[in-house]
Parts: C-alpha cells; structure tokens; sequence
C-alpha cells in the first residue's frame, strides 16, 4: 500500500510530476542541493539529492559545495545546516514546522543546569534549537549517541532533552551517571506497548523495529532499537518477511523502495492518514519547495555568535563519529 498525505490543494499525478519537474530544474540553475528527511512526504523525498535522517543529513550539510540548501526537515535541522555553511544561504519551505521537543527546553533552563551539575559533561540531542546547541559540550543524534558518549572521559552527563532516547542510552552506559530533561516526541510517545503486543499477536511471524524516542514500554518489546537510519537498514535485510516498524510513517514510502518483496507495518491511530505522523514535517509540501526555491525566500537567519559556538559541539559529534 503506497504512503500519500493530502497537499494544501489536491494535486493530481500529473500536477505533481510537473512540479517536480519544475523544481529538479531550479535546483540545478541555482546550484541548489535539496536534503529531505525520511519524514518527508514521498512527493517531496522525490525531488531531493539526499535522503536521510539527522546523522546523515548533518554530514551533507557540512560536505555541500552548493550555493544553496533547501533544507526539508523541522526547524533545528535547517539551523543545523545554516550553522555548518554559515555563509551559503539556506531555506526552508515552510518556517512554522518547529519541533516540540527542541522547544522543550531553552537556553537559559541549559545555563540553570549548569550550575547545578558543574561537574557534568553537557550532552545534546540534535533535537535541539541553536540556543541550545550554543550552551552545551557535544551533540549526538540516535544514531551515534551511544559511541560519542562512551569516547567522553566525563562519568556524569547531562543530557537534554529526550527522557526516552537518554534512558536507552543510560541502559548502554551503566558506567557512567545520567541526568536527564523530562522533554519528549509527541508522534513517538503516541505508540503504546498494548497496541504493538496487538500487532505481534495478529503477525507472530514479525520482527517489531522501534526508534529510541519511543516509550520504554514499547522499547522493551524490540528486536530492534536504533535511528531511522538504522532501522531502514535493519527492516530491508532482517531475516523476515514481515516488520512492525514504530516510528513516523514517512520512512514506509523509502522502506517500500529499498525492499518491496517485503510488508511494513505501522500501527494505527486516530490520525487521518491512518497512521502516526509528524504534523510538522508534512507542514513542508512541493509546492512549498518550489515557491521557496523559485523565489529564495523563508532563508534560516541566525546571529553569528550563536552559530560560531553552536558549530563546536556538532564539530564535536562529527569528529567522534
């Protein structure tokens, strides 16, 4: 079954290859690269030069010799890049598509912390605004938090702000001390334990893959647990012909392209599309990329010294990955 979100106007088939048409050209007039996250709707996955999850699509933002980044992602992501070319432009087709858990904890909560752990290593989810990335040590992003933080020679780290994904990792470092911020992901804490023991129940033959950020109830009952990437990875190759995959159904159109002789299951919900989704990465729509692209408008600005001390603990990451 194919993955389709409604448009803010319906498009038809044809309307939609046009428009990507369109959009495919400006890119290469303009020297753009258009980086799309795997939440992305499939119309707009298929326009972009790179697929990817945070890991992945920090490293193409920090390789890209475009003059451009159209950046299809949340708000921290497009940041993430800006902070990475501080002086290519780069824009996002939609500026209202934050990310609630980055907004679950602000700068000034960081420098609070601060003062009471001195003693800490500061740990940061990419999720994360600029503010806040410009206050703490080093960043991580699922895919690599485990490693980075083994290689830091701290034993106490504080780590912000997804409770679920810095308890994971806590479970893989019991040596070291964790203090973690109670912010979490409204789409992946919508999965519950009761309903993945259903889908287990229906499809006993199925291997249950889940993201991090999900609860630790629904944690515990994987055979898989890592980033979006890694769970792309894990579902195509697993020895199975069926995979319940818990997290946003936007990777289902990428997990059907890289391996359609096999089923994906996403549980469901009350949501319209039937599934859980990110509300914020489906804000961004292809219309939006083109409008945005054609007339290089919603560029991410961010003040110099924020970006300057910000860029140090994602160098950091990057080093240490």
């Amino acid at each position: 079954m194919a993955v389709s979100f409604t448009l803010e106007k319906e498009l038809s088939r044809d309307e939609i290859k046009d428009l990507q048409r369109k959009v495919r050209k400006l890119a290469e007039e303009k020297r753009a690269v258009i980086l799309a996250h795997y939440y992305q709707r499939p119309e707009v996955q298929d326009v972009a030069d790179f697929i990817g999850d945070s890991l992945e699509l920090s490293r193409k933002a920090a390789e890209t010799d475009a003059d451009i980044i159209v950046f299809c992602g949340v708000r921290f992501m497009c940041e993430t890049a800006k902070i990475l070319n501080p002086t290519k432009k780069v824009l996002h087709p939609n500026p209202e598509s934050g990310c609630p858990m980055a907004d679950m904890v602000t700068a000034e909560q960081v420098r609070l912390l601060r003062k009471k752990h001195p003693d800490a290593t500061f740990v940061a989810y990419i999720n994360t605004t600029a503010e806040v990335k410009a206050e703490v040590d080093v960043c991580v992003t699922s895919a690599n938090a485990v490693k980075v933080i083994k290689k830091l020679p701290a034993k106490k780290i504080v780590f912000l702000p997804d409770q679920a994904l810095g308890g994971w990792i806590a479970k893989q470092i019991p040596e070291k001390e964790f203090v973690l911020w109670r912010g979490f992901c409204p789409p992946h804490f919508e999965f519950t334990a009761k309903e993945v023991l259903k889908l287990k129940e229906k499809y006993p033959d199925a291997k249950i893959a889940v993201h991090p950020e999900c609860h630790p109830k629904v944690v515990e009952l994987a055979d898989f647990v890592g980033s979006t990437s890694q769970i792309l990875k894990y579902a195509t190759t697993v020895n199975a012909k069926r995979v319940i995959v818990i997290t946003e159904v936007g990777l289902k159109y990428t997990l059907q392209k890289k391996n359609p002789e096999k089923e994906y299951i996403f549980p469901e919900s009350m949501n319209y599309c039937g599934t859980v989704y990110c509300c914020t990465m489906k804000g961004i729509t292809l219309p939006k990329v083109y409008e945005t692209l054609k007339n290089e408008t919603n560029e991410v600005i961010l003040p110099k010294d924020i970006m300057e001390r910000a860029r140090k603990p994602i160098e950091r990451m990057l080093e240490l990955t």
